[in-house]
């Protein structure tokens, strides 16, 4: 047993398996630790319970989208060009994570209240920060204003949201396809191009 640098990485990894191929309910922490070759102490050193190690197998894919957003938005580029970066960034991600993020839309109903606030407030802000750059746009007339910016922003989370769902790496189209698709979908409905 180790508690090397990658354990939290196995751990996480051991529990997506797990929790994939018997639920959450039906899976023990014994079980992940066994999984992902870690010591007790090694677990517990990077998740405080089971519940956290759930929120974390959705955290870290939230995390670094926000993390990219943030980067995406202090280019201060123009809007389309910003909303085609930001839709391909969303769909790359959570093709690269569309194991941990199914499981983690299939079990999320077992995190605790706090961890459910968490986890709202991440995607909420994320949600918001698309929004008003659709809502900007159509204010300057960079977008028209063929639809709300809600049901725009509800559109584009729908296509990603379902991702995990149907998203196979071995797929006919790449993410980065997958992405532009989307985003010149968006941009064309918006009589914008970028």
């Amino acid at each position: 047993m180790t508690t090397a640098p990658d354990a939290r990485s196995r751990v996480l990894a051991a529990a997506v398996e797990l929790f994939a191929d018997r639920g959450y309910d039906g899976t023990s922490v014994a079980q992940v630790i066994s999984r992902a070759h870690v010591a007790k102490g090694g677990f517990y050193h990077h998740f405080a319970s089971k519940e956290e190690l759930l929120y974390e197998v959705y955290g870290d894919l939230i995390g670094e989208q926000l993390r990219h957003l943030d980067t995406i938005l202090a280019r201060k580029e123009p809007p389309a060009r910003t909303l085609r970066a930001i839709v391909v960034d969303l769909v790359e991600t959570t093709a690269a994570s569309a194991r941990p993020a199914l499981v983690f839309w299939r079990e999320m109903n077992k995190l605790g209240d706090e961890r459910t606030t968490d986890y709202r407030r991440a995607r909420r802000r994320y949600h918001d920060a698309v929004r008003k750059l659709i809502r900007d746009g159509q204010d300057t007339g960079a977008f028209a204003p063929v639809a709300s910016a809600d049901t725009v922003t509800l559109t584009i989370f729908g296509f990603v949201n379902e991702l995990p769902l149907w998203y196979r790496p071995n797929g006919r189209k790449r993410p980065a396809q997958l992405g532009t698709e989307l985003a010149d979908l968006v941009l064309t409905a918006l009589g914008a191009t970028g």
